[in-house]
């Protein structure tokens, strides 16, 4: 029995090891056939000057051996194709290195000028405020944008404050704020409360989430957050009678970002006073209706083909008008374009908001005059991210606000006088 246990392991080990050596040779025998194959790849490819890097160079290749050969007019056609390529390719490359130069050098020229502007408006024009801010190299200076580290001061005085508001005040009014938060969340709102969603402080939570998120600034957990929040309830409890209003996140954001708490709150607070934003923020219908009927004279005479076109299509001004007055163009225009909107809006006044409106018209004419009713409005909801400044401020610079000899504020004071009458006769579009 033992002889045949060994016996039967002798036969297994065997026939293993005659498996072994047949897979062996059909191994060697596999790589000796592919191997000329290899070598004919390499040999086809040695006719060419280089080791082709992509499939454009592929067209400079042979055909397989099992397909027909080039002619030598097709191969000739060839690399005139592929040298015509390599030309475009290197056109291109040479077009972008220009782009970005001139683009380098634009920044440079930019800086530069920003570095001169603050100087000048730090030694010159900020300690002597009341009697430079009229004067015109003021006003041209003011018009290529304010440095970055003076906007938020100059912004301040350009805004004032009428209403005498002070850091101890502010503070006041955000304890109160802080203690409505706590009663808010300890009870349960009643009827009264919830129907006034508007002014609650729970709306402004809300609402900050949405404000500039792609930044992360303003979420929760972001830096300016609770900035945000402190601000916004704070006015609400300053201004029950307006309370909170759906955009309103968006001008104290751009505030906070240019600005200390405190004086944020404040320039808040007496830019929601002037007349043109309360009309707005407290939704006075006739006045709005006003400032619209306003904006349409100056828009005929601006801009008539683009204004019959409008007509046609029954889009008046409310449709984009709103949106861009409620946010002061923060939420519309990239935020590098609105602060410099904002810089001659704290110049000029309300005239300019109206006026960057007809700019962004002028700056979107041609594509504007070939769209539909909901196109337009889609388009003017939401405008091209990639807008330049100077393309807008040129466009805005090219609109002239006045009509029949008279400016705006002209304009608007005739129609606030005469009402409704008036309305009719210089807003074609508000006359039903």
């Amino acid at each position: 029995l033992c002889m045949l246990w060994w016996l039967n392991v002798f036969k297994t080990l065997t026939l293993a090891l005659v498996n072994v050596s047949r897979d062996c040779e059909c191994s060697l025998k596999e790589r000796s056939s592919t191997r000329p194959q290899a070598q004919v790849s390499v040999t086809r490819r040695k006719n060419l000057e280089f080791e082709p890097l992509s499939t454009t160079a592929l067209i400079l290749e042979d055909r397989p051996p099992n397909l027909p050969a080039k002619s030598v007019e097709e191969a000739l056609r060839h690399k005139q194709e592929y040298d015509e390529m390599v030309a475009g390719a290197k056109r291109r490359e040479m077009k972008e290195a220009q782009r970005k130069k001139r683009q380098m050098k634009e920044r440079f020229k930019q800086e530069d000028s920003i570095a001169n502007a603050m100087i000048i408006w730090n030694n010159d024009i900020l300690p002597n405020w009341n009697c430079m801010r009229n004067t015109r190299r003021v006003r041209e200076l003011w018009w290529q944008g304010l440095p970055p580290s003076i906007r938020g001061r100059v912004w301040s005085l350009a805004i004032g404050n009428e209403l005498n508001i002070t850091p101890e005040l502010y503070e006041i009014f955000l304890s109160r704020a802080k203690e409505r938060w706590r009663c808010f969340n300890e009870t349960i709102l009643d009827n009264d409360v919830q129907a006034d969603r508007e002014s609650s402080l729970d709306l402004i939570k809300l609402d900050i989430s949405r404000t500039f998120p792609s930044l992360f600034i303003f979420q929760k957990g972001g830096p300016y957050h609770d900035l945000l929040h402190s601000v916004l309830g704070a006015y609400t409890c300053y201004r029950p009678d307006v309370g909170y209003v759906q955009g309103m996140s968006f001008i104290a954001a751009v505030l906070i970002l240019n600005l200390e708490e405190a004086d944020a709150f404040i320039a808040f607070a007496n830019l929601l006073n002037k007349p043109c934003q309360m009309a707005f923020f407290r939704v006075d219908h006739e006045l709005m209706l006003k400032y619209f009927a306003a904006f349409e004279v100056f828009f005929e005479e601006n801009l008539p083909r683009l204004f019959s076109h409008f007509q046609i299509n029954n889009l008046t001004p409310d449709l984009y008008l709103i949106d861009w007055i409620f946010t002061l163009y923060s939420k519309s225009l990239p935020l590098d374009v609105a602060c410099r909107v904002w810089d001659v809006f704290c110049r000029d006044g309300e005239e300019f908001l109206f006026r960057t409106a007809l700019g962004i018209l002028r700056l979107y004419q041609d594509v504007l005059l070939q769209m539909d009713f909901i196109h337009i409005a889609q388009f003017l909801t939401r405008l091209p991210e990639g807008m330049a400044p100077d393309s807008l401020f040129s466009c805005i610079a090219a609109t002239h606000m006045i009509s029949n000899n008279r400016k705006w504020g002209q304009v608007f004071s005739a129609l606030t006088k005469d009402g409704n009458k008036e309305i009719a006769n210089h807003s074609p579009a508000l006359r039903s």
